[in-house]
């Protein structure tokens, strides 16, 4: 057995549970095809235990000092950074993003981790005024224990980023991260349980995703959801959620566009764009992805696009000269391919890439359409993979149509140097998150959420923690 299987395990009430007697799941290594772990699943015995769990933890850590939470979570990060390399090389054995990229991610998480932790000292109400004699109370106080559902994309700042504000608004958490990328979770709660966070606190389980949802939705234990994942699911577990009218924050898929302006300086936004596009393989949810170009520039950003994307070099993420590691599972090749001969057939022309990468990973080459049809597959579902989509457009009024035609809504990019566009832009585009001339959405103390079938809610900033708390008034004569 190895060091990354034998630490694999569920977490519940401070003890972590193996593969004995439990079904398990294979995990795979995506730059080879390769098994080289079991998953212990959680059975219906252990979703109880959980869910009692987190029903006694809730009512200890809620009052627990701010100071004392916000030591924990600064804890956490501390171990978190002392851990880097390790975390990092389980995130690309299990994921595929290259060592550069898992790094970074560790360094975002520590610091979303500090942040909340200042963010539990600063939970105020607020008195209102009234008579002589008497007196009216705001209270924000933590809804209850969460049930969070993460994404595989990014398997440690996911799962910072459901832990952190529900541990600082005093709400205790069951977590159910990807299978598919399980160890990097796992390090990341051993982080917390060495930092001293009660095993009452915060649950870690995986197993058959609509079996544990079901179960921990239909809890009456259970007050908050929060999930990241695609906008189908979402919406699953959306009216699963109703059912107990539980407060719920929705992180779900979405199809950036990219409005690039003939007045924009054309090389800075090319290198800008090639780099991000590719970040983790196209794998992220706020990825740049429906490039629409102004006609006077087009020709010329599309030459530049794709000479940039042939140089981008392809293997496993382990390996220092690689740019862009495999996609993190076997359907992703398959799905990208598809739509790429939808668009080709529908007169796309391929500039770059197209093709299923070599060996027995789960590669795809970097890949450049333009002239895509507004008809095409990929024009309209979310590729979620290595593929840049060009489209010519007119003007203004044309870009922000476009922009907004889809149902998503999370995030959108924009590349000019008019400042009155650029405002205009900033009101009219349908996003949750609107970058102007740079690619980062992504700040600890900014929210990150959509609008649309892009969800509704927010992570991140004030309003991540916000999202985990109920408002009570007190009226006192």
């Amino acid at each position: 057995m190895t060091d990354y299987q034998a630490r694999l395990g569920l977490y519940i009430a401070g003890e972590w549970l193996g593969a004995e007697g439990r079904e398990t799941q294979d995990v795979l290594n995506p730059a080879t095809g390769e098994g080289h772990a079991a998953l212990p699943l959680a059975s219906e015995a252990d979703l109880d235990r959980a869910l009692e769990a987190a029903d006694r933890g809730f009512k200890a850590w809620r009052a627990t000092a701010p100071e004392a939470r916000a030591a924990v979570l600064v804890k956490t990060a501390a171990l978190l950074r002392e851990r880097a390399d390790h975390l990092a090389r389980v995130a690309t054995l299990e994921q595929g993003k290259i060592l550069a990229e898992a790094k970074g991610e560790v360094a975002f998480a520590a610091a979303l981790l500090d942040f909340h932790a200042g963010e539990a000292q600063r939970i105020y109400g607020r008195v209102l005024q009234r008579p002589a004699g008497t007196r009216s109370l705001v209270l924000q106080q933590p809804v209850g224990p969460v049930a969070a559902f993460c994404a595989w994309n990014f398997p440690i700042m996911n799962v910072v980023r459901k832990l952190a504000p529900a541990l600082a608004a005093g709400c205790s958490i069951i977590i159910k991260p990807s299978e598919e990328t399980a160890g990097s979770a796992v390090e990341v709660m051993r982080c917390f349980q060495d930092a001293g966070l009660p095993g009452d606190v915060a649950q870690m389980v995986f197993g058959v995703p609509d079996r544990v949802s079901r179960k921990l939705l239909a809890s009456p234990v259970t007050r908050k959801l929060s999930f990241t994942g695609s906008v189908p699911v979402g919406k699953h577990l959306a009216k699963l959620a109703a059912d107990t009218m539980m407060k719920t924050t929705m992180e779900l898929g979405g199809h950036g566009p990219v409005l690039v302006f003939d007045d924009c300086d054309l090389d800075k936004t090319l290198d800008t764009l090639v780099a991000h596009k590719f970040r983790n393989a196209g794998q992220v949810c706020i990825a740049p992805t429906r490039f629409h170009v102004q006609e006077g520039i087009y020709e010329a950003f599309a030459a530049g696009f794709a000479e940039r994307t042939k140089r981008l070099r392809v293997g496993d993420g382990m390996l220092k000269d690689t740019q862009m590691g495999p996609m993190a599972n076997a359907r992703r090749p398959e799905a990208i391919a598809a739509m790429v001969a939808d668009a080709r057939d529908q007169g796309a022309r391929v500039l770059a890439g197209g093709d299923v990468g070599e060996g027995s990973g789960f590669f795809f080459t970097p890949t450049v359409l333009a002239d895509v049809p507004l008809s095409a597959r990929a024009m309209n579902d979310e590729p979620f993979g290595p593929i840049a989509l060009l489209h010519p457009f007119g003007t203004v009024d044309e870009a922000i149509a476009e922009a907004n035609r889809l149902p998503f809504g999370l995030a959108a990019y924009c590349f000019t140097e008019n400042g009155r566009r650029q405002n205009l832009l900033g009101d009219a585009i349908e996003a949750g998150m609107i970058a102007i001339n740079n690619v980062r959405l992504s700040w600890v103390d900014s929210p990150f959420g959509g609008m649309k079938d892009s969800g509704f809610g927010s992570e991140d900033g004030p309003e991540g923690v916000q999202a985990h708390m109920v408002t009570k008034t007190v009226h006192m004569m």
